[in-house]
């Protein structure tokens, strides 16, 4: 069977409003290279129509992933979407939407997978009499608190199943539509079992436009991390990535400003361009930033031994060479200054179990 081919051209002659990459590169699975073709057309010809989200139904039978990398701590993870409106250029997810079909470019954030039977895949998941209670991470690989999320309310409905059934859960965005979600959340968090991560990578409005053109502003995610942190819900500031000769000046800047919000804990991830993403960052990085681009490039290949990637475990998230040790000597510094990773709650794993009246022999609910 074909795998479905990208409607959207490979490269807009110019780059499109509101999106974040500025082409749309055949992916490296793909048998065929599509590539621009100068037709003729000019600015001063009608503008090309407006590049539109497109929505699609995923039909995957289960959605618990487990994982083993040493550079995540929770071993099991949940996407209700496949891709991200939020459009951030350096998103290590953009090349999972190659192994679709779809380009990583303009494709990733434009066309939108959503997994529609979630909620009840997740359900049939923890009634298993196998199931062993580990926390989820929800939103590791696309962000679940995407634009979308307001209409289809997806993640909510997994919010929803994992308070019933007592299963702890972490979430990790860039969207401060999570603070919808208090009512369940801080109940949860009460009992142990809900953490929030909110990934700040710039406090620089424009910047952030620029970078991450459809997630929300850094002044909307602090506001978010106030408001969960006052319901009781623990929350992590995650800035991530670190771009350096970009944001990386930022770096104790983000930490203050997120622990005076209420983040009790931080972590850090130096940018990692692997596959596709090399390309399409360059691309904008020449675009948006064309004074700098050289000079943000070789701080890159400095930290990540004279290449623009290294995949290595232990090594991918933090790079390696003089400017990755300042980077981490600077985060601990700054953590230690604001009072960040202090102190973790654990989860509790005891309370998980069926809700009332659920029977996990016959996979229902009682009538009675």
């Amino acid at each position: 069977m074909p795998r479905p081919r990208s409607p959207f051209p490979a490269a807009p002659s110019v780059p499109v409003k509101g999106r974040g990459a500025a082409s749309n590169r055949s992916g490296r699975f793909e048998r065929f290279a599509y590539v621009p073709e100068d037709d003729g057309w000019d600015a001063s010809d009608e503008e090309a129509p407006k590049l539109e989200t497109i929505l699609t139904r995923d039909s995957s039978r289960s959605v618990i992933v487990r994982q083993n990398s040493p550079d995540i701590s929770m071993k099991q993870t949940l996407n209700p979407y496949r891709g991200c409106e939020h459009g951030c250029i350096y998103c290590f997810a953009r090349p999972s939407h190659t192994y679709l079909g779809f380009s990583a470019g303009l494709d990733f954030e434009s066309r939108i997978q959503f997994k529609e039977d979630v909620a009840s895949l997740l359900e049939k998941e923890l009634a298993h009499p196998k199931y062993n209670s580990k926390p989820i991470l929800i939103g590791a690989n696309t962000d679940a608190y995407q634009p979308t999320e307001k209409i289809l309310r997806l993640t909510r409905s997994v919010l929803d199943v994992c308070a019933r059934w007592n299963q702890p859960i972490g979430l990790i965005t860039k969207s401060a539509l999570i603070a919808r979600d208090i009512d369940i959340l801080a109940p949860m968090a009460g009992k142990n079992l809900a953490k929030a991560a909110i990934s700040i990578t710039t406090l620089n409005r424009t910047l952030a436009r620029k970078m991450e053109p459809r997630a929300a502003t850094p002044q909307r995610r602090l506001d978010a991390i106030k408001a969960l942190s006052e319901a009781g819900v623990p929350v992590t500031v995650m800035t991530a990535p670190i771009v350096p000769g970009l944001t990386d000046h930022e770096l104790e800047s983000i930490l203050e400003a997120a622990a005076k919000a209420g983040a009790t804990s931080a972590g850090f991830v130096a940018l990692r361009l692997p596959y596709e993403i090399a390309d399409l960052f360059q691309e904008w990085l020449s675009g948006a930033y064309p004074d700098r681009a050289q000079k943000v490039l070789n701080l890159i290949r400095q930290m990540r031994g004279g290449k623009l990637y290294d995949s290595r475990w232990g090594e991918r998230m933090t790079g390696t060479g003089a400017w990755a040790h300042l980077i981490a000597q600077r985060f601990r510094r700054a953590c230690n200054e604001f009072g960040l990773n202090q102190r973790r709650r654990t989860y509790d794993l005891s309370r998980f179990g069926p809700p009332d009246g659920f029977s996990r022999q016959s996979g229902q609910y009682s009538l009675f």
